[in-house]
């Protein structure tokens, strides 16, 4: 097991390295950089500029720069924002609490709303609850994320129910902040885009418990369960419900992985100050350490992600051992 541990982590060291790499390389081939926007400010001579550029390294070729991140980088130095005049680990701990809080709302929402559907279908089939679920799977998985987030915009201006984007705080919260006024209103910010991104999981995962609780009903330890005149509840839940509920703790993993990354372009419709929202803002700035630092963090979260589902996978089937 602590082999296994072992050995992933090392499989992410590289593909770390490889991502930074090639997001330094992308970053040069674009034109300009975070200083050109002053170039054509009066008050800002070329010497001034020219220093500035030395300053930060942009006068060097890409890889030379590179070499300067990862050297910096292997210290635990991510280097300072140009654009935000702080260090870049304090504004990734900012937005990454926040990207964590709505990805984190998503699969509850996911997860509360799914199973129960799924399991009323899966008992009721073909009967117009069952139907009716098929129904909300099919929106949930047809419809892409941006135009359910810009829908959900447009529902959210009309109604004024919700605030139509942002939040009351980009900073991190504190345990000292969270009184009940600051509370309900991250809660109202909160809502409508964690809906939004819960969407698609709900679907799937309602899908698939309706799939697996059917299979386990035809079982024939659920038909001879019946056979002793148990309830019908009874069956579901003390015999099938246990069994056709375990598969689904594998893609538990994934679902975090995809929420996560889903995050990013709902971050950015609704104006959400997480990791992804930090992202293109950094990208439209050229503020390249700040790119590389967020690109390396969200890839790193997404083979935690996978990491996590391995590890369920593996734990939920006694079939499936990890390679030593």
């Amino acid at each position: 097991m602590w082999t296994y541990l072992f050995q992933r982590l090392l499989h992410m060291i590289p593909i770390l390295i490889g991502v930074s790499l090639l997001t330094f390389l992308l970053m040069s081939l674009t034109p300009g950089d975070y200083y050109s926007k002053l170039e054509n400010n009066p008050q800002i001579t070329k010497e001034k500029l020219t220093q500035l550029r030395a300053k930060a390294h942009l006068d060097r070729p890409w890889y030379v720069r590179y070499g300067y991140w990862m050297k910096d980088a292997l210290r635990g130095d991510l280097g300072y924002s140009l654009e935000y005049k702080i260090p870049v680990s304090e504004l990734i701990v900012m937005r990454l609490w926040n990207t964590f809080v709505l990805a984190l709302a998503a699969l509850l929402i996911a997860w509360l709303v799914a199973l129960p559907l799924g399991i009323w279908a899966a008992v009721r089939k073909d009967s117009w609850v069952d139907r009716g679920c098929a129904m909300i799977a099919f929106l949930g998985l047809s419809i892409p994320e941006i135009l359910l987030g810009l829908m959900a915009l447009l529902f959210a201006y009309a109604s004024g129910w919700f605030p139509v984007s942002g939040v009351e705080s980009n900073r991190y919260i504190g345990v000292e902040d969270w009184d009940a006024a600051r509370v309900l209103n991250r809660l109202h910010h909160l809502t409508l885009p964690a809906l939004v991104l819960a969407a698609s999981s709900l679907a799937g995962i309602m899908r698939q418990m309706r799939s697996n609780l059917l299979d386990t009903l035809r079982a024939d330890y659920v038909t001879a369960a019946r056979a002793r005149g148990l309830s019908e509840g009874w069956v579901v839940g003390k015999h099938a419900l246990r069994n056709a509920i375990n598969p689904l703790l594998t893609i538990f993993g994934y679902s975090l992985a995809g929420l996560l990354s889903g995050a990013f372009i709902i971050e950015n419709i609704f104006s959400w100050p997480g990791l992804g929202r930090l992202t293109l803002e950094a990208l439209t700035s050229q503020d390249y350490r700040l790119v590389v630092a967020t690109v390396v963090m969200a890839t790193g979260l997404l083979m935690v992600g996978n990491f996590i589902a391995d590890l369920l996978l593996a734990w939920s089937d006694p079939r499936i051992r990890l390679r030593e």
